[in-house]
This record gives C-alpha cells, sequence and structure tokens, in this order.
C-alpha cells in the first residue's frame, strides 16, 4: 500500500512541474506595466497590449487544464508509457462530455446541475488509463483484428470503459459534489486549525513521499472560487492564482519555514559539527541552505537530520504548524506557484495580503530554529552531519561525489545498491531517486552518503529511496542508460 501511495505521490509532481511555468506566465500577464511598474506610457503601453495578454493567455490555458494535466502524469506515473498518455487524455474528454449528458438523462438528477470531477476526475482518468495500459498493452487479437491488438487496443478499451465508468460517477456525483463543495468551504473557513493540521501533516509526510497526495487535496481541490468572468477554480493554489482573496491558507505558513527557519537549521547543524568537518559541512549546507531561501527546495536539509536526529524532526513539523498558525490568524494571504521560495514570494507580491509580515516572523523564526536546534543537538549530542563517529570525511554530504562526472556517479550508485541485476525499477521525482530493488539489504549506506546523499529510506518489499537534491533526475538517467 505504501509503495502504491508512493508511486500516486510521484505521478502528481510531473503536473506540478508544469505550474512554476504557468505562475510565472499569468503572474507577468496580469500586471499593468504603465501603472505598476511605471514603464511609461510607450513602453508600458505596448507591453499592456501586444506582450501581456499572450502571457496570461498562456498560464491561464495551464490552469484552466489542470485536470487533463493531471490525468497524463497519473498516466506516465503509473504506466510510463506514450500510449498511456494518450488514453488519458481520451479518458478525461470521455468523462467530460459524459458528465454533461448525464443531468438530462437520468431524471433524479436537475437538469440544471452542472458536474465537475476537477482534478479527482483527471486523477481517476488517469488511473484508469494506466490500469488499461498494464492489463492489455500486450494484448494478441485474431488475425483478421490483429491491426488493433497491442497498444493500439489500449485506447479503444480505455474509451469503452471510461463511458461505464463515467455514467457511474454521474450518477453519483451530484451529492458527492455537493458534499466535497460544503466540506472545502467548511475547512477553508475553519482557517486556523485546517491550516495548521495540514501544514504539520505535509512536513510528516515527506520521509514516506506522500506529501503530494494531501498537497494535491488542499491545493487543487478544497474551495471554491468564481471569477468576475464566472471561471470556477478550486483548490488553495488555483483560487489564489485566479484572484481570490481568501485564498492562501494552504501555502502561507510555509514562506517563514522555507525563507528563514529551515536556513537557520542549517547554520546550527553547521556550527554544531567537529571542527575537521565544519569546512566541509558548510560547502554543503550553505548550498542547500541558499536553495531553501531561493526555490523552497527543502527536502536535501530536511533528510540531513529526519532520520539521524528524528527529535529535531518533530519538533521542525510542530514549528511548522505554529508558523501556519501565526500567519492565518494574522490574515496573511501569500501564494506559490512552485514552493514557498524567495522567487514565489516576490513573484506574488501584487495579489498578496500582507506578505510583508512575512519577513519579520521569518526572521524570528530562523532565530528560533538556530538556536533550539543548536542547544538540542549540544544538549542530546545528537549526530546529526558532521558529528558522527566515524572517520568517514563525506559523512555529511559528500566531497567525494564531486570530482566524478554525473556518469561515473551513476555507475558507483548502481554498484552500491547491489549492481543492475538487483534493480527491478528506477524512478526519480525532483529530490530523490525512488528505487525498487530485490534484496534492498545490499545497500551501502555509507559509502551512499559519501557520494553525496542526503538521506536513504527502506520502505519495505525492496523499496527504496535516496535523496540526491536536485542531481536525482539527472542520475536516473544515467542509471537507466546503463
Amino acid at each position: 500500500m505504501l509503495g502504491f501511495l508512493q508511486k500516486i505521490g510521484r505521478s502528481f509532481m510531473l503536473p506540478v512541474a508544469t505550474l512554476p511555468a504557468a505562475s510565472l506566465l499569468r503572474r507577468f500577464g496580469e500586471i499593468d506595466y504603465v501603472n505598476q511598474f511605471q514603464f511609461g506610457e510607450s513602453a508600458g503601453g505596448f507591453i499592456n497590449q501586444f506582450i501581456a495578454p499572450f502571457l496570461l493567455a498562456g498560464g491561464t490555458a495551464i490552469f484552466d487544464n489542470l485536470p487533463l494535466i493531471f490525468a497524463i502524469g497519473v498516466a506516465i506515473g503509473f504506466a510510463g508509457d506514450a500510449v498511456a498518455a494518450l488514453a488519458a487524455v481520451i479518458a478525461y474528454l470521455v468523462l467530460g462530455k459524459v458528465l454533461a449528458v448525464v443531468p438530462g438523462v437520468f431524471r433524479f438528477i436537475d437538469d440544471d446541475a452542472i458536474l465537475n470531477m476537477g482534478v479527482l476526475g483527471g486523477i481517476i482518468a488517469g488511473g484508469i488509463a494506466a490500469y488499461m495500459y498494464n492489463k492489455y498493452h500486450r494484448i494478441k487479437l485474431p488475425d483478421w483484428l490483429a491491426f488493433f491488438g497491442g497498444k493500439r487496443f489500449v485506447p479503444i478499451i480505455t474509451s469503452m470503459s471510461m463511458v461505464i465508468v463515467a455514467i457511474a460517477f454521474g450518477a453519483i456525483w451530484g451529492p458527492i459534489q455537493n458534499v466535497l463543495d460544503k466540506f472545502g468551504n467548511w475547512v477553508v473557513g475553519f482557517d486556523v486549525a485546517g491550516a495548521v493540521v495540514f501544514t504539520v501533516l505535509n512536513r510528516l509526510l515527506i520521509p514516506f513521499g506522500l506529501h503530494h497526495v494531501i498537497n494535491t487535496i488542499a491545493w487543487f481541490q478544497i474551495g471554491t472560487y468564481t471569477d468576475a468572468a464566472g471561471n470556477v477554480a478550486h483548490g488553495d493554489l488555483h483560487r489564489f492564482a485566479a484572484g481570490d482573496p481568501s485564498a492562501g491558507m494552504f501555502m502561507t505558513g510555509f514562506f517563514p519555514i522555507m525563507l528563514f527557519a529551515l536556513p537557520g537549521a542549517a547554520l546550527a547543524i553547521i556550527h554544531t559539527a567537529k571542527k575537521e568537518k565544519r569546512k566541509a559541512i558548510a560547502s554543503v549546507f550553505i548550498g542547500v541552505a541558499f536553495a531553501s531561501f531561493l526555490t523552497g527546495i527543502t527536502e536535501p536539509i530536511e533528510f540531513a537530520f529526519m532520520f539521524a536526529a528524528p527529535i529535531l524532526y518533530i519538533v521542525h513539523a510542530l514549528l511548522a504548524g505554529v508558523s501556519a498558525f501565526i500567519t492565518v490568524s494574522l490574515g496573511i494571504h501569500q501564494g506559490f506557484g512552485f514552493s514557498a521560495g524567495l522567487i514565489d514570494f516576490l513573484l506574488n507580491l501584487p495579489i498578496a495580503t500582507k506578505p510583508w509580515l512575512l519577513i519579520p516572523i521569518g526572521l524570528i523564526f530562523g532565530v528560533i530554529y538556530y538556536f533550539l536546534f543548536r542547544i538540542i543537538i549540544v544538549k542530546l549530542n545528537l549526530k546529526t552531519p558532521g558529528r558522527e563517529e566515524d572517520d568517514l570525511e563525506e559523512s555529511a554530504g559528500g566531497e567525494s561525489g564531486k570530482n566524478t562526472t554525473l556518469r561515473d556517479k551513476a555507475a558507483k550508485i548502481t554498484e552500491l545498491i547491489g549492481g543492475k541485476a538487483n534493480i527491478e525499477s528506477i524512478d526519480a521525482c525532483i529530490t530523490r531517486l525512488r528505487l525498487q530493488l530485490i534484496d534492498d539489504k545490499k545497500v551501502n549506506d555509507v559509502e551512499i552518503r559519501a557520494l553525496g546523499a542526503a538521506g536513504i529510506m527502506r520502505l519495505g518489499y525492496g523499496a527504496v529511496q535516496i535523496v540526491f537534491g536536485m542531481e536525482s533526475e539527472l542520475l536516473k538517467d544515467e542509471m537507466l542508460k546503463l
């Protein structure tokens, strides 16, 4: 079950990766370059008339088609083939058309009802397409139907199956949709408590790679907003981008943590490292702290202590909840297209509410994280990077992997996880390799950490994740070539 949920989380990463582009296009397309940026009537007017509308249209196109994008992402995540992606598109289109017809056919459904499954519909369509691909992509038909066999059969069976599935969902979706809308509005209206619970769970699920699952629910499903033009947006992230002034409760609390708190934790880890290792530790953690500040990518820092010092990670998750409590209580509304780093903070300033309060709040959290982490590490003698008892010079994230090519590093990793014969499958998300091994006991943790891994997780039944930060996707490609 854990492996299945991780596949879901991984498959969500592909559509989520489109959001930075959507946010940039939409944000720069909404700016008034004459009055807001003071570019003047000539230059600003030219941009407003001939450039901004196209940027806005491009960004809006991505947000308006998120369910379809999720359908494709889920199909690729579970099947990994272009045919599955095509089947997912067909499945989603069939779902939409059938849902539109259902109210006029079934008398117990109001004729005026508009059934909209949103991103959930895309996920279901992608899941069915992937299932059909995995089950039928090698099917053999009689000679007179052979042309339609194999992969060509997948879109056919998917479309037929989806008609039945869509009718079934259409018959029951009306009440479910009403309940979900009420639940979403209730959670949004719950303000502080909902934001705190979500933020704490988000951090606690990161070790298992399952945070993307609840992120999808909160950011793309909960809550509804209709703009002046009648366009409907679902989910905290989408509603914020669409101009909903109440959106941001599931995002704002992350900004103090990613901009200032985790860099403060990184500084504490550097200062508590052994003197002979401090330079090597600093060379790694200054970089990952800057990545957290600029982009909001925090896993390289978090994995550095979540297993070596679990108590620190629990403290971190709880403090992230405190951040959400404070920001929501103060009526601060800020959002992001990717993560809560400086880029998204600056990008969304014009549509945020009280965003500048996040700076002093974040600085306070940075100080708290630094001193609290430093005190706990020293008092409990925690073996955070640079404080281990072994003599491995690269124990904190790796000098030994720095002077090798990516291909050499991939070859070394392959050797250290038991060789090619021990590998069933290789995949990656933004910051981690996701491996399915025959025997996970063959993984050499010490040597892999020496190559730069921030964390190694064994999830049972041969499922292993290794955190290599932003190199993970490139390493996966090189390992697949090998």
